[in-house]
């Protein structure tokens, strides 16, 4: 599969991995669709990806609204959309306790059921023009668990479930589903995450802060796109985790109850 002359629907698309990914793919003649919610940044980065050589159609709409959804959709109902790669969503910094069960709902709303919503809708479309690539953003916290991030991990596992039963069921359809799965990304995430009271968190986690950048994540993931790999890892050394939880889980749940949260 290649970019060049695809309709790609992009969401997240105003900051972080999403935006360096439609920068990179716009690069390569595509046909892109960005949303996001601000607006504004959203027309920054299609006046980039244009001059990139690329022609975009702007939808904002919000995840975590299901008729904002469905409005975006209805938008772009007659295009044939070759791909759909989602990369919106919000992270969280409050511990289980500390965390009422409203704000654990409100991250499920935007990264499972805002996704889902839009996939269910975008799926028979895909099906009925012969088929289509679908990746979805999890983390590296999809694979387990990891202190101070309960729903937001759970949120990334529920995706993990509900991709590969998507992807099982419809390869008959032409379906092929990639699970991109980054470690720690030099993103805003961690400013924009939620904590217990459901407001932004506001600071730069230390660790995110070292780590690699999107513009080099979305060069990895934009490569294995084009592979239309089932799992896409993403990330540096913090990815290790990955392999000791799944090789040698008795050192993960020590490593785990040492992790500073922060």
């Amino acid at each position: 599969m290649q970019f060049s002359n695809k309709t790609i629907w992009i969401t997240g698309a105003t900051s972080g991995i999403g935006k360096a990914v439609a920068l990179e793919i716009s690069k390569f003649n595509a046909r892109l669709i960005l949303s996001g919610r601000n607006k504004l940044a959203l027309m920054e980065v299609a006046d980039t990806c244009k001059k990139n050589g690329s022609s975009v159609l702007t939808v904002p709409f919000d995840l975590g609204d299901e008729q904002s959804v469905a409005a975006a959709v209805s938008e772009v109902a007659d295009q044939k959309i070759d791909c759909l790669y989602h990369f919106g969503g919000i992270s969280q910094r409050s511990f289980v306790q500390d965390t009422p069960l409203s704000v654990d709902r409100r991250i499920f709303e935007v990264n499972f059921f805002g996704t889902v919503a839009l996939t269910k809708a975008v799926l028979p479309l895909m099906i009925k023009n012969g088929g289509g690539h679908m990746a979805v953003t999890s983390s590296i916290v999809g694979k387990f668990g990891f202190p101070y991030r309960s729903a937001y991990s759970a949120s990334k596992h529920a995706l993990h479930g509900f991709f590969e039963s998507l992807r099982a069921e419809n390869k008959k359809n032409n379906i092929r589903v990639s699970i991109l799965i980054p470690g720690r990304i030099k993103t805003n995430i961690s400013m924009h995450a939620l904590n217990n009271q459901g407001q932004p968190h506001g600071k730069m986690d230390e660790g995110q802060d070292k780590g690699m950048t999107s513009e080099q994540a979305a060069k990895i993931i934009c490569r294995k796109l084009v592979r239309e790999k089932k799992e896409i890892l993403v990330g540096g050394v913090d990815l290790i985790l990955v392999y000791i939880r799944r090789y040698i889980p008795c050192l993960y749940y020590f490593l785990s109850s040492k992790i500073k949260p922060l």
